[in-house]
């Protein structure tokens, strides 16, 4: 069974962040140039949020709200269950899909360890099935 440690091994922990009063469309520049989804929020090292296209989307635009005059911390998901490393792939996936959520932090020791997708759970998920078809195949071939 993998686990959250081994997607965050392979994924690399890097964590793009901003204040909770970064604009929204500082924010978004962000994700636009780094080609990601999300971004943590963090005030003064301390995990407070995440801001995701799907928050802009459903809190900004629809809402009638200015990407320049509104903060992140003011359209941020803060509500986002946590999981820690040695969590499994399976269970990230099973609450992610029951809770429709695409990112969720990952907490070692109370301390931050990174952020995980929907997508890349997806991938690992897909990568396991992939060795455990390669070893099936080598098993009967030998």
């Amino acid at each position: 069974m993998r686990s959250v440690s081994a997607l965050l091994a392979r994924k690399g922990a890097n964590i793009v962040n901003v204040s909770p009063h970064t604009s929204v469309l500082d924010a978004l520049k962000i994700m636009a140039e780094r080609n990601i989804g999300s971004v943590v929020v963090m005030d003064n090292d301390k995990y407070v949020g995440i801001v995701s296209e799907r928050d802009y989307s459903r809190k900004v635009i629809l809402k009638g709200k200015n990407s320049t005059d509104t903060h992140v911390s003011e359209i941020m998901s803060t509500d986002l269950p946590a999981v820690n490393p040695s969590e499994s792939i399976e269970h990230c996936m099973a609450l992610m899909t029951s809770l429709n959520i695409r990112y969720m932090p990952v907490f070692d020791g109370g301390k931050l360890a990174g952020i995980i997708s929907m997508s890349d759970v997806v991938k690992e998920t897909i990568l396991a099935q992939r060795e455990t078809i390669n070893h099936l195949q080598s098993y009967i071939q030998s």
